[in-house]
């Protein structure tokens, strides 16, 4: 195509409409569309019958005089009605450094509620020339009329919250989890009981923004489409079934008492580098958008180590990130969001990291996301680290300084209880000074990005072979220790070790103040084989194996208990720092160890509980503290498979090696 087609068909009439909302707005008599391009100098948008359709039916092309105010494109189409599939083409200079305009491919609208991917060729959207019968089709969703039956989000207090991250397709794809529409938004309904029995009160959902699932992006963290579910985890894309099959998600998920947090990707997009695919951002307004490299326009700032960078503290790309998600709390009833290297949503016009980022500032202001959790993983794949001073009031981290704490103390280093202390109470050491609150930190000790909890305790070095990057790719420094045998072994001794081990881990977790998250299968004792960086399988590294629930009884029988335990506790709960005072000792009263370097046991007391960390080899002896008119009783012992109470009538309790005892104080 090298220029304009006029040859349209009169299907439907058209009239101006109108530059706001962006998107395509559909009402009782047609669709209004409006898109941003400061520097396009035509536009034009294009209506497909169907999703699979190759051409389109007709071409409206948009008037500059009539159809821009500003920056804004727009038209209202007379009688369209949704679900509707549509695209469009970008007409702008060829010959300017930065742009890329290339009316030969057809783009999506950023602001689609829906995206079909029936005809999607990823390859054409890079090569030069005409892409339209292969192209991505951005689909006009009606968001009226849904029936939420009187749900709301569930607004849950951040030190209520026990978190489960997992991945909307894995969770479900696996032929053993036996659901009728499995890797779908109706599967992971379908495995509900599973969750509530496990006693969580939140999932965290790996990305659910539309994706090239097909591009080793299994994951899910390259998005192309912010408003729109992704439709590999739909029923019925093609029906334009995005927003009702999420939404059901959902709602069946508040009845049960569980909040969703969505994982967000807003530091790059699945558009790439310089090569593509072009299909959306850059063929729109390519340097409003992304960062670019003054001395060579033609190519990208890479902070996120993707290719790209939306430039997030732009305006037009503040304004798209606000308003999607207020979209999604406010027409999805989203309770919350855990943003992806979010320390790229701190860096101002020249990559410089700002101390008052304005996309930052606007998300924890605004009124419609005012109850809404907002999580930071606070840093970039270009070296910005804002762990413990990332912007703003609300924002709560993922801790990383927990997580490693944790695995190395866990694994036996000696000479680290003071951090192991600080991480348990919720690392005033970061957050108090600033006036930030234990609610700041999300301690966790596994995640999708990294070894299962498994094989955490399986595996001493990454096993990325299936990645096809020569095991180049994933951390090299996991703190992790295999117990004695790398990978699967018969070893009775070891494979017992194993389970002690990540009951210790789940124990410390659940016994540390902050916002515990847990990874979606640890509970079962999940396996990837010793991959730490299994981002494009999808397959059985990745999928959950639902026959372990059977195989690993003991362990999910120990998380569940240990989130009870949590849970009937209010002192391991406390949302500020100026809870019940803690006593800390080591195997003698009062003593702790704090300079002592080869010190791998601490011990504390807090209210009527008692807990004792033993990550030496062997067992050891502690002191316990009187209680007048009380007795102690084991509540928890991760060395034991048995939960039943017994009661302890010494001053002493022997702790096995390698593992974690908490005594509760009972009427004698």
């Amino acid at each position: 195509m090298t220029g304009l087609d006029l040859s349209e068909t009169e299907r439907h009439r058209t009239s101006r409409g109108r530059s706001h909302p962006l998107g395509a707005r559909p009402d009782d008599g047609g669709v209004n569309f409006a898109v941003f391009s400061e520097h396009a100098t035509a536009m034009q948008l294009l209506l497909f019958e169907h999703h699979d359709s190759p051409a389109p039916y007709q071409i409206i092309t948009l008037d500059p005089e009539t159809n821009r105010t500003f920056a804004v494109w727009h038209v209202r189409v007379e009688g369209l009605r949704a679900p509707a599939f549509y695209g469009l083409r970008a007409f702008g200079p060829e010959d300017v450094p930065g742009l890329r305009f290339d009316p030969d491919k057809v783009l999506l609208d950023p602001y689609a509620r829906g995206v079909d991917r029936a005809l999607w060729d990823r390859g054409a959207a890079c090569r030069p020339g005409d892409n339209t019968a292969v192209s991505l089709r951005s689909v006009v969703v009606d968001t009226d009329g849904y029936d939420w039956e009187g749900d709301e989000p569930l607004r849950r207090t951040m030190d209520d919250l026990i978190i489960y991250e997992a991945h909307v397709g894995g969770f479900t794809r696996s032929p053993s989890s036996g659901v009728g529409r499995p890797g779908t938004f109706a599967g992971l309904v379908e495995k509900i009981p599973h969750l509530t029995k496990l006693g969580v009160n939140a999932v965290e959902l790996l990305p659910v923004f539309d994706f090239d699932d097909g591009e080793a992006n299994f994951w899910g963290y390259s998005t192309a489409a912010y408003f729109a579910p992704h439709a590999g985890y739909c029923v019925a894309p093609d029906e334009g079934g995005h927003l009702r099959e999420f939404r059901d998600m959902v709602k069946a998920l508040h009845a049960a008492g569980i909040e969703v947090i969505l994982d967000v990707v807003f530091n790059h997009t699945d558009e790439g580098n310089h090569l593509g695919p072009l299909f959306a951002f850059a063929g729109l307004d390519n340097p409003n958008y992304y960062y670019l490299d003054p001395n060579d326009r033609r190519h990208y700032y890479d902070y996120s180590g993707c290719g790209n960078t939306l430039m997030a503290n732009h305006p037009i790309v503040t304004k798209m990130i606000v308003e999607c998600l207020e979209f999604w709390v406010r027409e999805m009833h989203v309770d919350g969001f855990r943003f992806d290297e979010a320390a790229v949503l701190t860096r101002g016009a020249r990559g410089e990291v700002l101390d008052e980022p304005p996309v930052v500032w606007q998300i924890e202001l605004s009124d419609t996301l005012a109850d809404t959790k907002i999580i930071a993983e606070a840093w970039d794949a270009a070296g910005a680290y804002e762990v413990g001073r990332y912007p703003g009031y609300r924002w709560a981290e993922w801790n990383g300084r927990y997580r490693d704490t944790m695995r190395r103390f866990v694994r036996g280093e000696p000479g680290i209880v003071g951090d192991v202390a600080e991480r348990l109470t919720g690392s005033a050491d970061l957050y108090q000074a600033r006036g930030h609150r234990p609610i700041n930190s999300v301690n966790f000790i596994t995640c999708h990005d990294g070894f299962t909890l498994a094989d955490l305790v399986s595996y001493d070095e990454k096993h990325n072979e299936a990645n096809g990057e020569g095991n180049r790719d994933g951390n090299d420094d996991n703190m992790s220790w295999n117990c004695g045998a790398e990978g699967p072994t018969t070893d009775p001794e070891v494979k017992a070790l194993r389970v002690r081990q990540i009951k210790n881990f789940a124990a410390l977790l659940l016994l540390s103040r902050g916002v515990p998250m847990m990874l979606g299968g640890d509970e079962i004792g999940r396996t990837q084989q010793g991959n730490n960086n299994a981002y494009r399988q999808d397959n059985e590294i990745s999928w959950l194996d639902w026959s372990l629930v059977d195989d690993h009884a003991e362990v999910l029988s120990f998380w569940q208990r240990m989130i009870a335990f949590r849970k009937a506790h209010p002192s391991l709960r406390q949302p500020t720092y100026e809870g019940p005072e803690i006593a800390w000792h080591g195997t003698r009263l009062g003593r702790p160890g704090w300079t002592d370097p080869d010190a791998r046991t601490l011990a504390c007391t807090i209210d009527d509980l008692h807990i004792i960390a033993n990550m030496y080899w062997a067992p050891l002896d502690f002191e316990l503290p009187a209680v007048p008119g009380r007795v102690w009783a084991r509540a928890v012992d991760t060395s034991s498979p048995d939960d039943a109470e017994t009661f302890v009538d010494t001053a002493t309790i022997s702790a096995p090696g390698r593992s974690v005892i908490v005594l509760i104080s009972r009427p004698s």
